[in-house]
Formats: structure tokens, C-alpha cells, sequence
């Protein structure tokens, strides 16, 4: 079977790498107003030159900066957005793992203004990114637009600046189709949209959270799904762009469970990119029956290599759930990556650098025995 054309791989991973402990320690002194901003970015640099020498070097070919240079896989760039600001709100976010469970208190983005955008968010970190890699292809995350509104709601959105939601709505809209063409005069020809809303609202405890604090949750992915599509209407020519959804990633921790089967049929159907990054790992994803909904032109790259420990799975494990998948949707339209990325914050998962170098050159060396190539 051939190597796919472009943009997402056979193999594939879905962004963040655990930080370094000298960019860690960076960044400390950084915030503690013991290292310039030139410095730590030069540390940046050099950090993230290693990291995609390593994604080239176990065979990857797609390449991200590991998301070096944010604290978290969304709010470096939310927060980045023209009329969002950091509120004084606080939400306390419950999650679980294997050994019990943690909290993760985080302020709530509030829309205080008219949202714009009032720059290329990343585009900087992007063109430098460009300047590391040597053969595979640059490839950027940023957080969905669902995620601008999913963590507050309408509660989070100042009256006086929107008295009707719609209005809202359609400037964040706006914003996001510009950052779209923007990144693509750049030269930017993969990019991911990061949504957990789309994984969250398959669990019905999180269903009852919208609803409790207002929102129609029975209907509100639909409307995300609309208006991701509104925001890439527009997208450039050969620019291919994916979706990760995933239920929560802090510190080998989540947050939401249950299968797709909520979601499956308007997403698979309606949303308008060219793959799915899907969250496999466990038993808390559910069964690969939803993936009856994907239609003959899309993608589905199967996180069936977990992030959250440093067990590496086998081959043979892998390949009999590969060929699980391949009952519902076609053996050439699937991919494999890692459930989610390794680090979507700062504190990364628990697992070290050796385990996940091992993990990517697994999902490589899988994809060349299923597929022929990577």
C-alpha cells in the first residue's frame, strides 16, 4: 500500500514532546526575571532543533516545534486573541488517573472586547520551525475555536461587548479564517486544530455541565462543528488540516470518558478536514464502531499508543486493533499515532525521554509493516 500523498502520515503524532529539563529551568529564570527573553528564546531554539532532529531521525514525516514555547496546548494562544483577557475566575477541573485522582485549577478567558486578531499567533515560532527541518513537513497546532468558548460559555462573554451571542461568534470566526490565510502565506501546509470539546460532550456527565450552566448540550457540538467549518471556508489551497480530540491530558491524567457514538455521525460527516486524530488507548474511548460514520475521502489516525505511561505496547497488539479499525472504516484510509500528545502542559506526562523516543519509533516501524511505509 503506498505512502499517503501528504499530510497526515501513515505515521503520525499529534504534537507536544516532554520539555527538557534546561528549557524547564529556562524558563524558571525567565519568569523570575533572571534570564532575558533573548536567552531563553535561544535556548528555545536550540531545544527545538534537537526535537525535530529526533522526529526526523525515528522516521516521522511531520515535524512540530513539541510546543516548546507555550505553557499549555491552548491558552498560549487564546490568550493571544484581540478582546480575551486572563479573569480573575478560577475553574477547578477534576481529573483522573490509575492511581486516584487530581485537580488543576485554571482562570476562566474572559471576552472583555471585540475579538480580533492582532497578529499571525505563532507565526514567528512557525517560520523558525521551518528554518529546523531538513525533510519532513512543518506542522503547527493551535486550539480549535470550540475552545474559546467550551472551558466559560456564554457566561465568560462581556453583555455589554455581545449583547447577541451570534455577533460572537462571528468575529471569533473571522479571527480564525485570518489566522488561517495568514499561516498559509507562511508556507504552512498542515495544521491541526487541538479540540477536547468534541471528545468532552461524548461523556454525559460533561453534557450535564453545559446544560447546567445554560448551553444546549445536546446540540452544541453541532454548532461547532459549524462554525470550524465557517472558519475554514476559506482555507489555502494545499493546505491539509486535521482535528485531535482527546478527554483530558495533564500529567498522565483525564478528565471525560466515553465512545464517539455522540458525536460520530455529524462529526465524521460534516466537519470539514482532512483527518481525525481519535483517542484509542484505552477502554475509556470506547469500540471503533463509530468509525462506520467516515466517509471515503478523510482520514482517521488511531491514538493506539498511549502517552500517559512508559509501557510500550507491542506490535502485534497494535496490528490486531489496527485490523479492528479496518472492519469499519478502509485499511488505506487509517493512520497511527499516539493518543494525545506527551506533554500539553508544561509538567508533561510520566513517562521519560527514552520511553518516548521508543513510542514514536514503534508507531513508525508499525506503519511500514502494515502499510509498506511510514
Amino acid at each position: 500500500m503506498p505512502a499517503t500523498p501528504g499530510p497526515p502520515f501513515r505515521a503520525d503524532h499529534v504534537g507536544s514532546l516532554l520539555r527538557p529539563k534546561k528549557l524547564l529551568d529556562a524558563r524558571a529564570s525567565f519568569a523570575a526575571g533572571r534570564l532575558a527573553r533573548e536567552e531563553l528564546r535561544a535556548i528555545e531554539d536550540e531545544a527545538i532543533d534537537d526535537a525535530v532532529k529526533m522526529q526526523e531521525e525515528v522516521g516521522l514525516r511531520s515535524a512540530t516545534d513539541g510546543e516548546f514555547r507555550r505553557a499549555s496546548w491552548h491558552m498560549d494562544f487564546i490568550y493571544q486573541l484581540g478582546g480575551i483577557v486572563r479573569s480573575k475566575e478560577s475553574l477547578k477541573v477534576h481529573f483522573h488517573n490509575q492511581a486516584g485522582d487530581l485537580d488543576f485549577t485554571a482562570p476562566v478567558p474572559r471576552v472583555e472586547g471585540k475579538v480580533r486578531l492582532q497578529h499571525t499567533i505563532f507565526g514567528e515560532d512557525f517560520r523558525k520551525l521551518q528554518s529546523f527541518v531538513s525533510r519532513a513537513t512543518p506542522k503547527l497546532t493551535i486550539p480549535s475555536l470550540s475552545m474559546v468558548h467550551y472551558r466559560g460559555g456564554r457566561a465568560a462573554i462581556d453583555p455589554a461587548v455581545y449583547p447577541d451571542i451570534e455577533g460572537f461568534w462571528n468575529d471569533l470566526i473571522a479571527a480564525y479564517a485570518e489566522e488561517v490565510r495568514r499561516l498559509g502565506e507562511l508556507g504552512c501546509t498542515y495544521l491541526q486544530f487541538d479540540d477536547t470539546s468534541l471528545a468532552y460532550l461524548n461523556d454525559p456527565h460533561q453534557r450535564e455541565e453545559m446544560a447546567a450552566r445554560g448551553d444546549d448540550a445536546e446540540h452544541l457540538h453541532l454548532r461547532y462543528i459549524r462554525n470550524i467549518n465557517a472558519a475554514l471556508e476559506r482555507k489555502p489551497a494545499g493546505m491539509a488540516i486535521t482535528t485531535h480530540m482527546c478527554r483530558g491530558n495533564f500529567r498522565s491524567s483525564w478528565v471525560a470518558e466515553g465512545s464517539y457514538d455522540f458525536v460520530a455521525e455529524a462529526l465524521f460527516n460534516e466537519l470539514r478536514v482532512d483527518g481525525f486524530f481519535l483517542e484509542f488507548d484505552d477502554a475509556r474511548s470506547g469500540g471503533f464502531a463509530p468509525l462506520r460514520f467516515v466517509p471515503k475521502e478523510k482520514r482517521v489516525i488511531l491514538g493506539l499508543v498511549t502517552t500517559k505511561r512508559g509501557e510500550l505496547e507491542k506490535k502485534d497488539d497494535l496490528k490486531r486493533r489496527i485490523d479492528e479499525a479496518s472492519r469499519f472504516v478502509p485499511l488505506e484510509q487509517l493512520c497511527l499515532s499516539p493518543q494525545c500528545g506527551f506533554s500539553s502542559t508544561v509538567e508533561g506526562n510520566s513517562l521519560s525521554y527514552e520511553e518516548q523516543v521508543a513510542k514514536l519509533r514503534l508507531i513508525v516501524e508499525t506503519a511500514r509493516e502494515v502499510w509498506g511505509a511510514s
